[in-house]
């Protein structure tokens, strides 16, 4: 088969939506948050053949050269990255990814350690890095990198129960300010988040604060982790961090070093295949802060908002990163319009609006909103609609 349908597999997370997914595939909404539709090869939980009992990981094993081509086999020994939908209808856990080098390095230690890799408190999952780079469905919020420095001090000094981390910034910059929170007692933590909890938290029940505010995300992530007990060191990143607006069709790509966290939306999500992620709060999984500050890249991030590149064909916008191991690119099918391509290794896209026609040498089928297909190496394929949206993953060579 040079082109094929497949099945992602649907992962199911506190903090997903109740219907984008299953709408999108065509599903009865569940009694489960359906958080991500993954579509690609992760031995966690790979795609299957449509109308077969075959995993898309296994075909890969099988037949690694002929399904990604000789120099992503090469380079890569697998499918260099995981596709995703994702539907976030609650906030994400502060993360970080570890870069390659770092990755393999925790990976190996871990390993000697004797660590299962499904222990709760383990580290890496892998040895490889996690860049990933999203496009935003429809209106999308997240957290991306420390503020820039008049903006952190602002915001520091406009916040009564902030103001006193205002010298620590002025003094130690950013690592000293976000090391002396994460390192602090869960006493003084509660001290100097309480009162800011009990300040905001009326207002935002009652709809009176805007969604570009930090009080927002704050008082939000509050009800969701820490209604009881102590709070959650998170909270002080929410004040800390960039909050981004994405508007559809935008993206934003996040390399390893750059703390980060989604908050609100849909988007399509590339990622390296990795499972790597060190976290900083808002989740009731392992926080290791030693480990995390390692990997931490502790400067000012500008948020670079990608709006693509339109390619000559005027139907696929590329959203080009920095990343070897994945690219993303939506495809914008008008009335008498074909998108025609020749692949050098494995493509996987799906349709998120309309229906299509999709044709090789070899093989022809219809695709609806919500199905994915795969076209394999050195594989010429053609795509036919009136009308249909489409976004498509592949290893840029």
């Amino acid at each position: 088969m040079s082109i094929f349908k497949i099945k992602g597999v649907i992962q199911n997370y506190a903090w997903g939506g109740d219907f984008y997914i299953p709408n999108l595939l065509d599903l009865q909404t569940t009694e489960e948050k359906c958080a991500e539709y993954w579509m690609g090869a992760h031995d966690k939980a790979p795609a299957t053949l449509e109308g077969e009992n075959f995993k898309l990981n296994e075909l890969i094993r099988k037949d690694p050269v002929g399904l990604l081509g000789e120099k992503v086999y090469e380079k890569f020994g697998r499918l260099p990255y995981l596709f995703k939908v994702l539907d976030v209808n609650n906030i994400l856990s502060i993360q970080v990814h570890p870069s390659k080098k770092e990755a393999e390095k925790g990976f190996a230690l871990e390993n000697e350690k004797g660590i299962p890799l499904s222990a709760p408190f383990r580290n890496y999952k892998d040895d490889n890095h996690k860049p990933e780079i999203m496009v935003a469905l429809g209106d999308f919020w997240l957290l991306h990198g420390f503020k820039p420095k008049d903006e952190l001090k602002e915001t520091l000094g406009s916040t009564n129960e902030l103001i006193h981390l205002l010298p620590i910034f002025e003094q130690s910059g950013y690592k000293g300010l976000y090391q002396f929170v994460m390192e602090e007692s869960p006493e003084d933590t509660n001290r100097t988040l309480r009162p800011l909890i009990d300040r905001i938290l009326t207002k935002y029940q009652e709809g009176k604060i805007e969604k570009s505010s930090p009080d927002f995300w704050a008082a939000r992530a509050f009800l969701t982790f820490c209604p009881k007990g102590d709070l959650d060191k998170g909270l002080y990143s929410i004040y800390f961090f960039n909050i981004v607006n994405v508007k559809e069709g935008e993206a934003v790509f996040q390399d390893a070093g750059v703390p980060h966290a989604y908050m609100e939306g849909q988007n399509m999500e590339l990622m390296a295949n990795s499972d790597n992620v060190l976290r900083g709060g808002l989740t009731p999984k392992h926080v290791d802060v030693t480990e995390l500050l390692k990997h931490v890249t502790f400067s000012e991030t500008i948020p670079n908002i990608l709006k693509g590149d339109l390619q000559s064909d005027g139907l696929e916008r590329i959203y080009h990163s920095s990343a070897p191991d994945f690219e993303l690119s939506k495809i914008d099918m008008n009335a008498n319009s074909a998108y025609k391509t020749s692949t050098k290794t494995l493509e996987i896209l799906i349709v998120l609006e309309g229906e299509t026609i999709v044709k090789s040498d070899k093989e022809s089928f219809t695709l609806a909103r919500g199905e994915v297909f795969a076209a394999t190496a050195n594989t010429s394929y053609r795509i036919e609609s009136e009308h249909a949206i489409l976004y498509k993953a592949k290893c840029p060579l």
